[in-house]
């Protein structure tokens, strides 16, 4: 069993939200140029090779890692995390990505709102508050009925939704499916799904651009190694705050890199949103430590 240590996991964290938003800010880039789907069917062959490569290093292999107990529920899940990626990538070419990320942290909100429904747990009444009180946060990041909302304001709180059922099923597999199978078919259902969508939107690329491409699927390995690593040297609970600091540095990107702007509502929204996220979070920490000592 790995030695925990906090210290390292919340550094660890902060360096998968750094490479994360390097990775949003280079799919914004190539997303403006050529089709998402494309885009991401190619990262994905690299995501998918990375997954593959790591279950043949572990104990039992690829056999044991595509042993999974819900396999409908698994090549699901990869299908959803896949889609996903595609629907926020093109957020970030239509809204940008300081807004589409200050509407995406509602989604440890939507995590805890759909727990109840997906996985029969309760959701008491404080944490109830604070979810309204992230929507409210939502509603001033898109000001609906001023004159300036967009339904395409809509695509990121989309992403956000299908991320936090991602996030639901994968606690619901992980009842009987070990975390290496999980990521397995991650991966690979997400490289079949993409792929076969993505081909028949396949366009010559620039060199300059493959350059980007690689780097791309560079950083989308070594954010969820980095990722990896994070939870298996500290608890979930004591680095998912440090999560948060991906909205700061895609705001570095997006106003330094693209010329973006942070208009005074999208701040105040942001922080209303991961307060109360930051919030719901303590919450289940502390839910779970009631359980523990009874």
């Amino acid at each position: 069993m790995t030695e925990q240590n906090t210290k390292l996991g919340i550094w660890l964290m902060i360096a998968t939200t750094f490479v994360f938003a390097i990775q949003d800010g280079i799919s914004r880039h190539l997303a403006g140029e050529y089709n998402v789907f494309m885009v991401i069917m190619i990262r994905y062959w690299f995501f998918a090779a990375f997954v593959i490569t790591i279950a043949r290093r572990q104990a039992g292999g690829v056999r044991a890692a595509t042993r999974s107990k819900r396999p409908l529920t698994q090549m699901f899940r990869g299908l959803l995390l896949s889609a996903e990626v595609c629907v926020m990538v093109a957020g970030f070419v239509l809204l940008g990505l300081v807004e589409s990320h200050a509407v995406f942290a509602v989604y440890p909100l939507l995590v805890a709102a759909l727990s109840g429904p997906v996985l029969g747990e309760k959701v008491g009444w404080r944490r109830w508050t604070a979810i309204g009180i992230g929507f409210v946060g939502v509603l001033i990041i898109l000001q609906p009925g001023f004159g300036v909302f967009h339904p395409a304001a809509l695509i990121p709180l989309l992403a956000a939704f299908m991320f936090a059922l991602y996030g639901l099923l994968t606690r619901y597999v992980s009842r009987e499916d070990n975390a290496a199978v999980s990521f397995f078919w991650t991966g690979v259902a997400g490289a079949v799904f993409t792929t076969l969508i993505g081909v028949w939107f396949w366009e010559p690329m620039a060199p300059g651009d493959w350059a980007w491409m690689g780097l791309l699927c560079l950083t989308a390995v070594l954010s969820h190694w980095l990722l990896i690593r994070a939870y298996e040297v500290a608890e979930a609970s004591a680095i998912q705050p440090f999560a948060y600091l991906q909205l700061v540095f895609v705001s570095v990107i997006g106003i330094s890199v693209f010329g973006e702007t942070l208009r005074p509502n999208v701040a105040f929204g942001a922080v209303i949103v991961v307060c109360a996220g930051l919030f719901t979070l303590w919450r289940a920490k502390q839910k779970l430590q009631e359980k523990a000592r009874k």
